[in-house]
């Protein structure tokens, strides 16, 4: 039984990246200047094999990579660590309705980021600032925490919304402030959430802090399905409960902050992908964690397709994950209540 367990788990996550590399090669051909996938196909042969450029595919070749390769990858590495950072803060706080927002790092991260614009900071030093926002708003979180010294999850909880809900308000104040002309404008257009501001250079700052995030919660992965059984049972089963939390909300955090710093907040990718990955992979972290990873690749991707497309103008896609994650969001309390 356990093989076929295990070879229907890689089956499954055989196909979720099938689909997500599907998804890549068709997004990279949408948009105002079309390329069918086969061209998208031949441009990424060629640059893997160093064959010439027919001048046919010259055009093409400097809109999928100078404009819209980088911002495939950022919306990549944001699904994925907003809806791997859900999956991991759902199983570790044993609650389906938690998502990255909850230690506040994500307002942490959006208050450095309008702090920055308001400031008038150079685009890189915005990416600098705002992460560096986010970690401390986490280790602010920890610390409160820490100080109430009994039941630690609903301590973190509770200090991450009070934490959150006054860099919320730091926010407003900023943008009271802001010259209404210039600054308004883009402090309101960011805090909606999208990826079209993405660059090459943006990926360098903030890219190998996701990726390394992302690596730290796949290899502890089976610690989180110890923690979910409650932290008896996985003192009980010789796991150290306070440190593989702390990696494991590090972790989460790291994830959150750097894609906030990259693309603004977006809301309900961290909630509603893993309940998806859920009815597919089951509940277990070694196999549910690297499909909501997948899964929430492809879902931003397809999203910001959605949004680019939609209208002459783009559609902040922070807007449209909302039409997604609040009817799932009121699904869940109406399944809970039933319950």
């Amino acid at each position: 039984m356990s093989i076929l367990v295990h070879r229907s788990s890689h089956r499954l996550l055989g196909s979720l990246g099938i689909l997500l590399v599907v998804v890549l090669v068709v997004s990279a051909g949408l948009g105002r200047f079309p390329i069918s996938p086969f061209e998208v196909l031949r441009l990424f042969w060629t640059r893997l094999s160093g064959t010439p450029l027919p001048k046919a595919l010259e055009q093409a070749s400097l809109v999928v990579f100078r404009i819209r390769l980088p911002r495939l990858v950022g919306a990549t590495l944001v699904g994925s660590a907003l809806a791997a950072s859900g999956a991991a803060y759902q199983g570790l706080f044993q609650n389906p309705l938690v998502s990255p927002d909850v230690l506040g790092v994500s307002a942490g991260a959006a208050f450095g980021a309008v702090l920055s614009l308001f400031l008038g900071l150079h685009p890189m030093a915005l990416l600098l600032v705002s992460f560096s926002f986010g970690l401390a708003t986490a280790l602010l979180v920890g610390l409160l925490a820490r100080k109430v010294g009994q039941n630690s999850n609903l301590a973190l909880v509770l200090s991450g919304i009070m934490v959150g809900s006054l860099l919320s308000s730091a926010i407003s104040l900023l943008k009271l402030l802001a010259d209404p002309t210039n600054v308004l404008p883009a402090l309101t257009y960011w805090l909606m959430g999208g990826l079209s501001a993405i660059k090459v250079p943006h990926l360098f700052i903030a890219g190998p802090f996701i990726l390394a995030a992302l690596a730290l919660l796949f290899a502890l992965r089976w610690r989180i399905n110890l923690l979910t059984m409650g932290e008896e049972e996985a003192r009980t089963l010789g796991a150290q409960v306070p440190l593989s939390r702390t990696f494991i909300i590090l972790a989460a955090t790291l994830a959150t902050s750097a894609s906030v710093a990259i693309s603004g907040p977006i809301g309900w990718v961290g909630l509603v992908i893993p309940h998806f990955a859920r009815m597919l992979a089951g509940s277990d972290y070694r196999v549910l964690l690297p499909a909501s990873m997948l899964m929430g690749a492809s879902f931003l991707i397809l999203v910001d397709d959605f949004s680019r497309l939609l209208a002459a103008s783009e559609i902040p896609i922070g807007i449209l994950t909302s039409f997604v994650g609040v009817p799932v969001f009121l699904m869940l309390i109406r399944r809970g209540g039933a319950r």
